[in-house]
């Protein structure tokens, strides 16, 4: 076993998980049409599913800590990747739903357990450096896999595309299993460190903009293929490219952050990325007329998207050190929160308007979102060092 191949491990074992979470918003409309369903119901599979994983995600972190990382890990990869293939067998969209959310427990699991498995391997001096490493797993979903899963639909049909996840699921399990070592435990975190989360003066801000910022991203990124068929009349072929330009430029976006945050500070990123995604998400209704703003627009809305997550994590660890596992942790069941909330509100208002307004809601919510955010800013600047918190 060497670093290498448990740091790899587990950036493929991240991108199985973002790419049997992303993926239903690029089969959207295949996956409508031929459940006999309509897109903003479809969409559910999407809120109820981030609802799931935002209770999952501190539950799992409080309820698993002491487990065998290589086990837990790996028997989480293999439960995905059977829930994928039992979805891509699903007989009617009911029973897709119930599949859904009983695979999706395992990306509640994975992602922060994997964190806990890398802090725990890795030496205090690269440690930051491996966790973003294989968050990396993350951001390649983002690029590949709602593309892919939109070309994989408009080709071959979504269950294709359900069943190619579950088979790379099934590798990272094996992978994972293969590389980690037996016998690797975390420490629990005491019940009090989530108690002062919640009672600490900035903490909860924090985590509010990332809720609020990830329910405007997904007022329209759950519907973004019927929106890009209704914007651009854009077939599948389009809507992949489309969706891989996005997602390109949200890992550029994450990298530019990687290497800047140190000198532009964590608050100054946060506000730099949510402006760009507010920017962007803007922009898109008038791309209808003019055509060459689209690539513009999902380009700085993919910016935006990545480095805004990490920006918050490092804002988290800022304010409070000794808080920063409860709080991160958290903020990943802020962001699948704001996922749930985002499409839920979408799919309302597209029920009863239609396609066309969700942009709207979406630069409203963004908005707030960066104001909450310079809010928190300006109260770190007043209090100084005292902004900290417990140490």
């Amino acid at each position: 076993m060497t670093a290498r191949a448990w740091l790899w491990s587990l950036l493929f074992g991240n991108l199985a998980i973002g790419t049997g979470v992303m993926l239903v918003a690029g089969v959207l409309n295949e996956l409508a049409a031929d459940l006999q369903v309509t897109p903003p119901v479809a969409g559910q599979l999407i809120s109820a599913a981030a609802a799931v994983m935002a209770i999952g995600a501190p539950l799992a972190a409080a309820v698993t800590a002491r487990f065998d990382r290589r086990l837990l890990l790996a028997a989480t990869l293999a439960w995905y990747a059977a829930g994928l293939l039992a979805c891509a067998a699903a007989p009617t969209f009911e029973a897709l739903l119930v599949l859904r959310l009983l695979t999706v427990v395992s990306a509640a699991i994975f992602t922060p357990q994997a964190a806990a498995a890398v802090a725990l391997l890795a030496p205090p001096e690269t440690r930051g450096r491996a966790i973003a490493f294989t968050f990396l797993g993350w951001a390649i979903a983002s690029v590949a896999s709602i593309p892919a899963s939109a070309a994989i639909a408009g080709t071959f049909g979504w269950r294709t595309a359900f069943a190619v996840a579950g088979v790379l699921a099934a590798l990272a399990a094996l992978g994972v299993a293969a590389a980690l070592p037996p016998g690797l435990r975390a420490q629990a975190l005491p019940a009090r460190a989530w108690l002062e989360v919640a009672r600490h003066p900035l903490l909860p801000r924090v985590l509010a903009v990332t809720v609020i910022s990830a329910s405007g991203q997904f007022a329209v990124f759950a519907f973004i293929a019927p929106y890009l068929l209704w914007l651009l009349e854009a077939d599948a072929n389009e809507r992949a490219i489309a969706l891989a330009w996005i997602g390109v430029f949200g890992l550029l976006g994450n990298v530019a952050v990687a290497r800047g945050i140190d000198r532009l500070r964590a608050d100054r990123t946060a506000a730099l990325t949510l402006g760009a995604m507010l920017v962007g998400i803007a922009l898109l209704p008038a791309a209808g007329k003019l055509k060459p703003l689209a690539p513009l627009a999902l380009a700085a809305w993919g910016f935006g998207t990545f480095g805004s997550n990490s920006s918050q994590q490092v804002r988290l660890a800022e304010i409070a050190p000794a808080l920063a596992p409860a709080s991160i942790a958290l903020n990943t069941s802020a962001i699948y929160l704001g996922q749930a909330v985002g499409s839920c509100l979408g799919g309302l208002l597209y029920g009863y308007t239609g396609v066309a307004w969700l942009p709207w809601l979406a630069a409203g919510l963004m908005a707030s979102a960066l104001v909450l955010s310079l809010a928190v800013s300006r109260q770190r600047r007043l209090a100084g060092p005292a902004s900290t918190g417990p140490c």
